[in-house]
């Protein structure tokens, strides 16, 4: 019988460099798309999935992100005061229960191995997710609780994964895995930003994943990889060695890279048209756009 998912770590201690000067005063993962901050949309999947202990690696300056999560009882009374009961349920629906979340510091930005790792007195000795706030995934039934199904049946690691153009594979981790369509395959090895040229597939992983504390185990060796960083790809490739237990999961939906410019116009685009009250006025919008840039040339 396998344990439950019940924990899962959020790696925000990154800089959001790419989104300078913004996150000059604004850490990233609060930066909003359309009405909602990045990291509301990683923590909605996470209840989504059963999660019920929420830990956050977090750096210097990111005192706005925990702020978010406190409760806000001046607000909450002026709009109860207003009768604005749809906006009252929107602020509940963002406060965190006492005692469900955690905060951990990682004083130097050693990669998103060590970053993982530094969540180890609190993960103790348990199966755990881990959410890349910079993936939002747009799906029927949200990403991670598709991963929660699938490793119920499976237990070990996963690591959820899509298909990438070839001139892109090597800016991802990427997984050796047997030929198939199935949503589940077995690993047989994973590389972190291969060269062009020598990757194994372009089956790549994306930031969703259910490891196992063994995997924090071979973190303890603090070894570099790409980048000069001490890689969370490496140490699951640890455990494909050690006991081949890694599989990866092919999700259903739509994966957006907030992390980079064009990936968050392209998320706030997709979720805004998604939106009824929306739709409408931005469709109009964008059909205005392309018909001058055509008149244009």
């Amino acid at each position: 019988m396998q344990h439950k998912v019940k924990k899962a770590v959020f790696p925000v201690a990154g800089q959001g460099t790419r989104f300078l000067p913004a996150t000059k005063a604004v850490p990233k993962e609060i930066m909003t798309l359309v009405d909602r901050p990045l990291i509301q949309y990683a923590i909605d999947e996470a209840r989504a999935a059963g999660i019920e202990e929420f830990i956050f690696v977090t750096s210097r300056g990111k005192g706005a992100l925990e702020d978010y999560f406190d409760h806000a009882p001046e607000l909450e009374a002026s709009l109860a005061a207003k009768g604005k009961t749809a906006l009252l349920k929107v602020l509940r629906e963002t406060y965190m229960d006492s005692g469900a979340i955690a905060y951990v510091r990682q004083h130097q930005a050693l990669g998103l191995g060590h970053a993982v790792w530094c969540a180890r007195h609190l993960i103790g000795n348990e199966p755990f997710a881990v959410l890349l706030p910079d993936d939002v995934i747009a799906a029927d039934k949200p990403c991670l609780q598709q991963m929660v199904e699938a490793y119920a049946e499976s237990g070990g690691n996963m690591v959820a994964a899509m298909e990438v153009p070839a001139d892109r594979v090597s800016s991802y981790g990427v997984l050796d895995v047997p030929a198939g369509i199935c949503p589940v395959l077995p690993v047989r090895g994973m590389v972190e930003k291969p060269a062009p040229g020598t990757e194994p597939s372009n089956l790549a992983v994306i930031g969703r994943y259910i490891l196992s504390p063994q995997v924090l185990t071979h973190l303890d060796s603090q070894q570099t990889g790409a980048g000069g960083e001490i890689q969370l790809t490496d140490a699951i490739a640890q455990e494909i060695a050690r006991a081949g237990n890694v599989r990866g999961f092919r999700f259903e939906g739509q994966r957006y890279d907030c992390g980079s410019k064009a990936g968050f116009l392209q998320a706030t685009l997709a979720f805004g048209l998604a939106r009824d009250e929306l739709r409408e006025e931005l469709e109009e919008f964008l059909f205005d756009m392309v018909a001058m840039r055509q008149a244009a040339q």
